[in-house]
């Protein structure tokens, strides 16, 4: 029974379509305090939507690193994230890890660390497509979209479409001026009533016209 006063689909709600379990919002399934997800961020997966953690690889508790996702995001089936602890030395005579092995082998990375990239970050508005991969530590801005088996290794910046491997820009959504606006406007931020009331233009083309009229 929706309970949810207001315009909209209930954002703490794992389900939000009825009588379909392939689609969540995200944020109301995930269960690692490391990962964080903004309301109304979607995963879509062809199988299970508890697929979306398994395909965040090599996320050890111990390295600290986090995911955060922002708000109205789109993510596809097949997703995937490749965080810090799948890094290895890669200016070393050899990029084995001896060291996590012990035996006479811990002492080998004494004095040294494994490659560290942060936190990887997804901002709102983003459109993640089917099986793309990304690699640690990367920034990707708001409202970008990331086509489909692309593997992102550098960030991207806010409203731009990249893709391939490893992913390029192949263009941008708008002017650098209109970027500029929509970033200062953070429509995902609005209330849910403005949203409501503005959803026609912001599914529009009309960037002029939304842009006058917010």
């Amino acid at each position: 029974m929706r309970t949810n006063p207001l315009p909209g689909p209930d954002k703490n709600e794992s389900f939000p379509l009825l009588n379909h379990n392939k689609l969540c919002f995200l944020k109301n399934i995930i269960t690692n305090p490391n990962i964080e997800v903004g309301d109304f961020t979607y995963y879509d997966d062809l199988e299970d939507v508890y697929n979306f953690e398994k395909n965040v690889k090599y996320h050890f508790d111990f390295i600290g690193d986090k995911l955060i996702i922002g708000k109205f995001c789109m993510i596809a089936s097949g997703v995937s994230f490749i965080m810090n602890g799948g890094n290895h030395l890669s200016t070393s005579i050899s990029a084995y890890p001896f060291a996590i092995f012990g035996h006479g082998w811990e002492k080998a990375m004494k004095g040294k660390s494994y490659p560290y990239k942060g936190d990887t970050m997804v901002g709102n508005d983003v459109w993640l497509g089917h099986e793309v991969t990304v690699m640690p530590g990367v920034k990707i801005g708001d409202g970008a979209i990331i086509a489909s088996h692309s593997v992102v290794t550098a960030d991207v910046p806010p409203y731009a479409v990249v893709g391939g491997n490893p992913a390029k820009l192949i263009r941008k959504r708008f002017s650098e001026d209109n970027i500029s606006r929509l970033l200062d406007l953070k429509w995902w931020n609005w209330s849910i009533q403005k949203i409501t009331d503005h959803a026609h233009l912001l599914t529009g083309d009309d960037i002029k016209e939304f842009l006058k009229q917010v």
